[in-house]
């Protein structure tokens, strides 16, 4: 099940507030609302995905996750990971560093280090989370970030990082050059708290063909 980020949700406010911004408002007036919707799948089986699907096209990605829950009879969880043959994981697509980063993860929820519990998460600040999470040996700040923002709809999520992100961000300024992470985290600041809105027209603004006019 999803449940949709846009139609009177946080990221609803964002898409209307950077409408009214110089720079947003003409992309956001193209591209339209945000027709996003989050994932309702359990935050494990959601990093468990997240992991498979670094840095592989998404068709690809897809097949290997299908292969992997194939191997767990379709029960993605910490204990299945932790009970399954490590070659089997491997044989189902799974580079020796993504299986090490399952395996941390499922071995730090099912040891009770880390706590993935949506009441409990909610309780915590962004930066919180990331710091959580990003003792997962394999998910870094980047799926972090991802997971608060597609995962958890957090409204101001800015992965200054990320290329795509840097990329919108020079083409809706008209940029020549794509910015850095820092002078991107320095130059968004004003766009808070609606920066996880900002980073989808980012991304979306990569894909039109034919800009609005300045």
């Amino acid at each position: 099940m999803t449940r949709a980020v846009g139609g009177g949700g946080l990221w609803a406010e964002g898409s209307a507030w950077l409408a009214t911004q110089p720079a947003f408002g003409p992309w956001v007036d193209r591209i339209g609302p945000i027709d996003y919707t989050l994932s309702d799948e359990p935050p494990f089986e959601y990093l468990v995905r997240s992991i498979v699907y670094q840095q592989l096209a998404g068709a690809a990605a897809a097949t290997i996750h299908g292969r992997v829950c194939a191997v767990l009879d379709e029960h993605v969880s910490p204990a299945t990971i932790l009970q399954a043959d490590p070659d089997a994981l491997r044989a189902a697509g799974l580079s020796r560093a993504k299986l090490r980063a399952v395996s941390d993860l499922a071995g730090r929820v099912e040891g009770g280090e880390l706590r993935l519990d949506l009441a409990e998460l909610a309780e915590l600040t962004d930066d919180a989370i990331v710091e959580r999470l990003s003792q997962v040996w394999g998910v870094g700040q980047w799926t972090a970030r991802m997971f608060l923002m597609f995962r958890l709809g957090r409204p101001d999520v800015w992965p200054a990082g990320d290329l795509g992100v840097r990329s919108g961000w020079a083409r809706i300024h008209g940029l020549d050059e794509r910015p850095d992470a820092r002078a991107l985290s320095e130059g968004a600041e004003h766009l808070s708290p609606h920066r996880s809105a900002a980073a989808w027209y980012c991304w979306r603004a990569l894909e039109l063909t034919d800009p609005p006019e300045s």
